[in-house]
């Protein structure tokens, strides 16, 4: 199909007059190759008192279960946090130059909810030694810190020595490739297999909970330790369950979504219900019933809170604590309504089999929010775009919710772009890029959320949803997938129509940047072989693309940049990848998964990885970004009770981290 250009429409509202200059801090600090940008709440004390104290008991809900995506991440991560955590606030004895190491190391450690990496999958070591440790663990005792640890110290870190110093034990919280004795769940050091669980004891058989349960092996016996805070006795319940795994933490979690319900409205008071329900009793089924409930309703300030995403999972079934609080963009969210509207439009264009293409598409609810705290797999490392829920079938009965997370995009574009683009962008580039970079990154996002993720439907004849056959490919494979139906559409005439680009030169621009993206990612890798699901995505595509020459690498003066020579070649390859992606996603094949991502979406050009990450340092570049949360503070009457909330933000990252170890750090004065 030819890309079509689209005529000027007219403006779907007047348009604003321009803003004052932003001279907000973005950029709060650097801690080695990562970058810590600060978010904005703007537009929060515009919400109601009940809106804004439904917020406040929300954001303590998401805080209540921060510890548990921490342990799910590895089974002494909790410990690590901890113990550090003791030793940088009772540190008065310890020399200043080893505090700073152990600072360093905390954020590290903030950053990525342990000691791997939240997109390569590696582990992260310290840059103090076992000794220093020992020093200082030993002098912040001594001035009063409370360490996790039962028994004698120098004993206890010794046995924790190669868990934080030892690069090659437990190398990868995901391993996807395995070294040849293990497979992908002894490779992987994630807290989700206990007590040497192999696939070979998975086969045959069935998990009742596959997303919120670890799966352990005791007494030659696989069993399932369910994730829920268990019902009451007989007495008061006529189905009382035990309490299960993360009880505690569960229990707090639903004591603060209650507090919530008391001022939300009857839809989401419905919605929160369901999802107590589910943490209380563990059904998938109570999930399932809140995640409808939940993408049918349409609050100002909304909640994803659950066992949510599988990345860290190698199989891709259990699902790793995420929280993540918001209130609604009105502006930004007409854009993202049009183009929900316009859902069954874009189906029907896609340019797969028509037996793949889904009718009568239910619009999905899009909208722009601004996030207001993220935990677990919602954060520090906060995504730009959402869509749930994940559950194929509920996709294709009752539709999705795509949210687009309109001020970390903003935050990252405001601290980071510039220089990268000044490096890796070709000159002719770089203009088009500094206009329309921006609006053509967000409708990149929007559209893989928006229209990506809720596309297509799968084969009449495919038992159970695709991610169960296509196993440890699932997740790469769907990413892949969205972001290519967000590029084959970047040209369709609606987008300029809708408001979300402003021209084709846009639509030029997101395909210059797709392509860059996946050079600039070479400095985000140290192996041979990319381990990340949405790294793998990206990789897949650019292959491809490539391959079919489509993308061609160009050097100029020594330096490589990755060239777009014709966008109509480019996306008439996308439309090939993109069909081929939809039948086996369709069809469960787990060869043709296998195959492609074998040959486009793994192995990375070491000699080029080399020259990109020297070229990055040279300009200092971070390779990763977390964020600075803005927090919410009670506002209480003369008896102490809460009657609103308003938005604070932290002295420091350092600071906010340290705050989020209690409930009651947000309840004590500054």
């Amino acid at each position: 199909m030819a890309i079509a250009c689209a005529t000027p429409a007219k403006p779907i509202s007047q348009p604003r007059p321009p803003e004052p200059p932003d001279t907000r801090r973005y950029l709060v600090e650097r801690v080695g190759d990562i970058a810590l940008i600060q978010l904005y709440a703007d537009g929060f004390e515009q919400l109601s008192q009940h809106e804004r104290l439904v917020a406040y008991y929300l954001y303590r809900a998401a805080l209540a279960g921060r510890d548990i995506a921490w342990d799910q991440n590895h089974r002494e991560a909790l410990k690590l946090r901890r113990l550090i955590e003791e030793i940088v606030t009772h540190a008065t004895t310890i020399p200043t130059d080893i505090r700073a190491r152990l600072v360093e190391f905390a954020k590290v450690l903030w950053i990525h909810n342990g000691n791997y990496h939240d997109r390569t999958k590696a582990k992260i070591v310290p840059n103090f030694s076992f000794e220093e440790l020992v020093l200082s663990a030993e002098a912040a005792q001594k001035d009063g810190a409370k360490l996790p640890l039962d028994n004698d110290l120098r004993t206890e870190l010794g046995a924790l020595r190669r868990t934080i110093f030892d690069r090659t034990f437990e190398p990868l919280i995901v391993a996807k490739e395995p070294p040849k004795g293990e497979d992908i769940l002894t490779a992987s050091a994630n807290n989700y297999y206990f007590g040497g669980v192999r696939m070979s004891d998975i086969e045959g058989f069935k998990e009742k909970y596959p997303l919120n349960s670890r799966l352990v092996r005791k007494n030659g016996s696989l069993v399932e330790e369910i994730y829920r805070a268990g019902l009451p006795s007989p007495c008061c319940s006529p189905n009382p369950m035990p309490p299960g795994r993360y009880s505690a933490e569960l229990h707090t979690v639903i004591r603060e979504l209650n507090e919530a319900r008391k001022f939300a409205s009857p839809a989401q008071q419905k919605t929160l219900s369901l999802l107590i329900d589910y943490f209380m009793s563990g059904d998938p089924k109570k999930f399932d019933e809140h995640s409808i409930a939940w993408l049918k309703d349409t609050p100002r300030v909304d909640t994803i809170n659950g066992f949510i995403e599988v990345y860290k999972d190698p199989r891709g079934q259990k699902g790793e604590y995420e929280a993540l609080v918001s209130f609604i963009d009105p502006e930004t969210s007409r854009v993202m309504h049009a183009i929900a509207k316009r859902a069954q439009e874009f189906e029907d264009k896609m340019p797969w089999r028509n037996a793949f293409k889904r009718r009568g598409v239910t619009v999905p609810v899009a909208n722009a929010i601004r996030v207001r705290v993220g935990v677990g797999g919602g954060g520090p490392s906060t995504p730009s775009g959402i869509n749930l829920p994940n559950a194929e079938w509920i996709r294709e009965k009752h539709g999705s919710k795509s949210v687009l997370l309109i001020n970390v995009m903003k935050s990252r574009d405001r601290a980071l772009k510039a220089s990268a683009l000044a490096e890796f962008a070709l000159p002719e580039e770089r203009e088009r890029a500094k206009r329309y970079g921006e609006a053509a990154w967000n409708a990149l996002v929007a559209m893989h959320e928006v229209i990506g993720h809720g596309s297509g439907k799968v084969s009449e004849a495919l038992k159970g949803d695709p991610s169960t056959h296509l196993k440890e490919y699932g997740s790469a494979l769907e990413e892949a997938r969205a972001d290519l139906v967000a590029l084959w559409h970047m040209f369709d005439p609606a987008l300029v129509e809708t408001g979300v680009l402003p021209n084709r030169d846009a639509a030029i621009a997101a395909y210059e940047d797709y392509a860059r993206q996946d050079l600039m990612m070479l400095y985000k890798l140290s192996g041979e072989r990319i381990e990340d699901d949405h790294q793998r995505a990206e990789h897949l595509v650019v292959g491809f693309l490539r391959d079919a020459g489509a993308v061609v690498v160009e050097r100029i003066e020594g330096r490589a940049y990755f060239r777009v020579p014709d966008v109509e070649r480019m996306r008439a390859s996308v439309g090939k990848l993109l069909a081929e992606l939809m039948r086996i996603k369709a069809e469960g094949d787990y060869r043709g998964a296998k195959r492609l991502f074998e040959r486009f979406g793994i192995e990375i050009d070491q000699k080029l990885r080399d020259e990109v990450v020297a070229r990055a340092r040279a300009i200092n570049l971070p390779h990763y970004f977390a964020c600075v949360m803005p927090e919410l503070e009670a506002v209480k009457d003369g008896a102490g009770r809460v009657v609103d909330a308003r938005v604070v933000y932290p002295k420091s990252f350092e600071d906010q981290m340290l705050r989020f170890r209690s409930l009651s750090a947000f309840e004590r004065p500054r």
